[in-house]
């Protein structure tokens, strides 16, 4: 497997409307340790679609692992054209450094916002052209991700992909880590 994709919950989703809410960081501890282990099988491409939530900071996770494994590459592969338009300024300063450092940045539509059409889309093409999933989401607590995640059920019907999930019992036990470092 040498390209994953990353996605999962909306920001506001989760209850985050702070840049600096703890969970965050949780989040993106969890990926690296499964980008990590995924490495180790041939992992060489993150890809996401750039949406504010996890695959922002999927984004960052795998940038700051770039550090340590050079050969680590990060894809954003957008639905439709200026997808931060309306975004805050801090938000917007996040995305444009996580576009201006990715290895490949595209867009599905080459145009601006038009429907939802463009979100079916930008799945339908980033499982196609993508060798597994890690999916940032938990069903009982259900939310846009469930979507995607039937698609790659679907998939996996009919090709080896494989779907790696982190659930709320996973960030849970990353958050009693952390917390039993600092006693």
């Amino acid at each position: 497997m040498n390209r994953v994709l990353i996605t999962g919950y909306k920001a506001a989703e989760l209850g985050i409307f702070s840049l600096k809410h703890p969970g965050i960081e949780i989040i993106k501890k969890a990926l690296k340790k499964r980008i990590i282990s995924l490495m180790d099988e041939g992992l060489e491409w993150i890809i996401v679609s750039g949406q504010w939530g996890v695959e922002v900071w999927a984004a960052e996770a795998a940038l700051e692992l770039k550090e340590q494994y050079k050969d680590l590459r990060l894809a954003v592969i957008t639905p439709f054209l200026e997808q931060d338009e309306n975004w805050n300024e801090e938000k917007k300063r996040i995305y444009q450094h996580i576009i201006k450092h990715a290895n490949y940045v595209n867009s599905i539509t080459k145009s601006k916002y038009t429907g939802p059409w463009q979100f079916k889309e930008k799945n339908k093409f980033l499982l196609r052209n993508s060798d597994g999933i890690i999916l940032v989401y938990d069903e009982e607590n259900e939310g846009s991700p469930k979507y995607i995640q039937e698609q790659a059920k679907q998939q996996a019907l009919f090709k080896d992909y494989p779907i790696y999930r982190i659930n709320a019992y996973d960030l849970q036990n990353i958050a009693d880590e952390e917390q039993q470092q600092y006693f």
